[in-house]
C-alpha cells in the first residue's frame, strides 16, 4: 500500500510575516512575565481583538440592561474572571497552575475562534504556548484544535509527535508521550483513577505512551497503563493493562490481536489468525 506523509504547506508571504511576528511577540511577552496578573492582561488584550475585532479600551456600561450580555462577554475574556475545571481538583498545585492558567485559557479560547481552523498558524501558536505550559515539549510537534489537558505542568510531549483533534490528555498524575507517537481524534489518555466505592478517593499514576506508538480513533488509555514502543491500540479500544512493544491490541478491554512482525508476514501472503481472535499460541494481553 502507498505510504503518505504530511505535506508542507505555506500561507501567503504577507500572512506568514504577520503570523510569525504575532507568535514571536507573544512568546517574548509570556517569557518576560511570569506573574499571573501580567499574563492575564496580555491574554485579555489579545482575546478582545481575536473575538471582538477591536482593541480593548473604554469603560463598560453596567447600568443598561440591554448591554448586560455584552458586558458578560467582555468580562469573560479576562482570565481572572473565569474558572477552569482543574482548579477544582484537590491536588492542584495552586502556584504552578496560577502561572499557567491565563495561557491555558488563551489556548482554549483560541481553539474556539474561527482562526483555530488555520492549521499552519494553530500548530505554531500551540507549540509556542506549550513551551510555557507543559513540563516539556519537543520539536516538530503538531497539535490540532480542540486538544484539552488538565494541569499542563505534568505533561511531556517529545519530538515528532502528532496529537489530533479533540484528544484529552489528563495529566493530573503525569503523562509522557514519547518521540514519534501519534494520537488520533477523540482519544483519551488518563493518569488518575477514582476508587470504585468512594469516588472522592483519587489515585494519580504515571502513564507513558511510545515511542512511536499509535493510538487510533476514540481509544482510551487508563491511568498508569504504559503503551510500548511501536504499539498500536485499535479504534475504540480501552487499554487497562500494559501494551507490549510492537503489538496491536483492540477491544474492551484491549487484548492483543497480533504482533507487528506477524502483521507484516500476513501482508506478504501468509495466512492470518482467525478473524477477530488472537493467535491461539499467544495469551491475550
Amino acid at each position: 500500500m502507498p505510504r503518505y506523509g504530511y505535506r508542507e504547506l505555506e500561507p501567503s508571504r504577507e500572512a506568514r510575516e504577520v503570523f510569525e511576528r504575532w507568535i514571536a511577540f507573544l512568546d517574548r511577552e509570556i517569557g518576560r512575565h511570569k506573574k499571573a496578573a501580567l499574563r492575564e492582561e496580555l491574554v485579555l488584550d489579545n482575546l478582545h481583538q481575536l473575538q471582538l475585532g477591536t482593541p480593548k479600551g473604554g469603560r463598560l456600561n453596567f447600568n443598561l440592561n440591554s448591554e448586560l450580555a455584552y458586558n458578560v462577554l467582555q468580562l469573560s475574556l479576562d482570565p481572572k474572571n473565569i474558572t477552569l475545571e482543574p482548579e477544582y481538583y484537590g491536588e492542584v498545585d495552586q502556584e504552578k497552575y496560577a502561572e499557567r492558567k491565563p495561557l491555558i485559557y488563551f489556548w482554549q479560547m483560541f481553539d474556539r475562534s474561527p482562526i483555530a481552523l488555520n492549521h499552519w498558524l494553530g500548530f505554531r501558536f500551540r507549540a509556542m504556548l506549550a513551551k510555557h505550559i507543559f513540563k516539556s515539549v519537543g520539536s516538530n510537534v503538531k497539535i490540532f484544535h480542540g486538544v484539552e489537558f488538565s494541569f499542563g505542568y505534568n505533561l511531556t510531549i517529545e519530538d515528532d509527535c502528532v496529537i489530533h483533534r479533540y484528544v484529552i490528555l489528563d495529566d493530573r498524575g503525569e503523562i509522557v508521550i514519547k518521540k514519534g507517537t501519534s494520537i488520533s481524534d477523540f482519544a483519551a489518555v488518563y493518569s488518575h483513577a477514582h476508587d470504585p466505592v468512594d469516588g472522592s478517593i483519587v489515585e494519580n499514576r504515571k502513564t507513558e505512551i511510545g515511542p512511536g506508538a499509535r493510538l487510533t480513533y476514540h481509544t482510551a488509555i487508563m491511568a498508569g497503563v504504559n503503551v510500548g514502543e511501536d504499539a498500536t491500540v485499535g479504534a475504540m479500544g480501552v487499554a487497562t493493562h500494559p501494551v507490549e512493544a510492537h503489538s496491536i491490541v483492540g477491544g474492551v478491554p484491549a487484548r492483543e490481536i497480533k504482533k507487528k512482525e506477524e502483521a507484516k508476514r500476513f501482508e506478504d501472503g501468509e495466512a492470518a489468525p482467525e478473524e477477530g481472535r488472537p493467535d491461539k499460541e499467544r495469551q491475550p494481553a
